[in-house]
């Protein structure tokens, strides 16, 4: 009996890419992730005065809730169709602006904006445009808001860091129009439903009025 197949490699990890890959993922479970908003968002936007608010891939809205309560006029887009469902579920009184959008291919609706906030928004690298497409929906005198999984969390769930455009990576297309006010490394402080999560790498931008 043949056993050359026995040791062959594992096929490494991979996010969800098309509309269609990311409703099958939701569709997986009733949830896939916390109510908790990101403690990130917390300590950043804390000291903003409200205003217009994007939250990108804000997946089942507990961000996008958080920013409304804060008194933020929010728009909140998602590539899948079943996020976007659940969460405009979950705000009956349609406070928010909840929009399918593949920001790969359609503009991204109501911009700019005084805060745009892009959480665990996975950008291949070779989509790297994507970036710019965060960049430039950020008013004049706005903030962007960039946060992503630490390298070695990354890693420790079998993904290459290479293979993604980081908050750094973001922060260096900027250009002189911009000041960059927080981008480092930080322990989330929340548990994030697995133990590899601890960290996260965070990137906050002001653009000039």
């Amino acid at each position: 009996m043949s056993h050359e197949h026995d040791h062959e490699p594992q096929q490494a990890p991979r996010h969800p890419e098309s509309a269609q890959e990311w409703d099958e993922r939701y569709r997986m479970s009733d949830r896939i992730w916390t109510t908790n908003v990101n403690p990130a968002l917390l300590v950043e936007a804390d000291g903003l005065a409200p205003g217009r608010a994007l939250d990108i891939g804000s997946g089942e809205g507990a961000d996008a809730r958080w920013l409304a309560g804060r008194g933020w006029s929010v728009t909140a887009v998602d590539i899948s169709q079943v996020a976007v469902d659940r969460a405009r579920e979950a705000d009956p009184e349609g406070i928010i602006s909840w929009n399918r959008v593949d920001l790969m291919v359609e503009p991204v609706p109501n911009a700019p904006f005084d805060l745009v906030s892009a959480f665990y928004f996975p950008i291949p690298a070779e989509r790297e445009a994507l970036a710019d497409v965060l960049i430039d929906a950020v008013a004049p005198g706005g903030t962007l808001l960039v946060v992503a999984h630490e390298a070695e969390g990354m890693r420790a769930h079998g993904f290459d860091p290479a293979d993604f455009v980081q908050p750094a990576d973001i922060g260096a297309r900027l250009g002189d129009g911009w000041t960059v006010e927080v981008s480092e490394t930080r322990g989330r402080g929340i548990p994030a439903g697995n133990g590899a999560h601890i960290n996260d790498e965070v990137l906050r931008a002001r653009r000039h009025a």
